[in-house]
């Protein structure tokens, strides 16, 4: 069905049949009962810091011995808040936390070159959100002390890593 052929079903529908129709799928949908949710109590405080905790429990565990330090966790948390139409400085605020949560992770553990692969992935994606909506004056040191760290840890990809911090700098020059 097509966007305008959407809109003339329910133009056609009363107000008493619209309502039954948005419970149901209220009802029926659990991303539209998130997205209601959200939509009428964001509550984007405590989602933000339930994520960062999730995010950290990844990779320092309380639980479990073996951290599992995926980058999926945190993924899944970006494109959902994303999706809801959280506040991009606070979804910001979360990308970061992730690579700096990361960033201790591997200070004091081993890890592959698929997970450098991934979090130059996720740098990338944090600096595009960033800049898309112009939050530089509010991240810059944020995301120079993560540069910092790619080059203290001598991390795999750190000339990638550098190409793209560039494009936060360059406003500077």
């Amino acid at each position: 069905m097509s966007k305008s052929a959407l809109k003339k079903y329910l133009s056609s529908l009363k107000k008493r049949e619209l309502e039954i129709q948005i419970l149901d799928l209220y009802e029926r949908f659990p991303q539209v009962k998130t997205f209601y949710d959200f939509a009428f109590n964001p509550k984007e405080d405590k989602l933000i810091g339930d994520a960062k905790a999730r995010i950290s429990n990844e990779y320092f565990p309380r639980k479990r011995k073996r951290p599992r330090a995926r980058r999926s966790v945190a993924q899944k948390f970006i494109r959902k808040f994303s999706t809801l139409g959280m506040d991009p400085y606070l979804l910001a605020d979360l990308m970061l936390y992730n690579l700096e949560t990361a960033q201790r992770f591997s200070a004091v553990r081993k890890v592959n070159e698929a997970f450098y692969k991934s979090m130059l992935r996720s740098y990338s994606e944090a600096v595009s959100h960033v800049i898309l909506h112009s939050l530089e004056n509010e991240f810059q040191n944020r995301m120079d002390h993560i540069y910092a760290q790619v080059r203290e840890q001598d991390w795999d990809f750190a000339d990638e890593f550098e190409r793209i911090h560039s494009t936060t700098t360059l406003k500077e020059l």
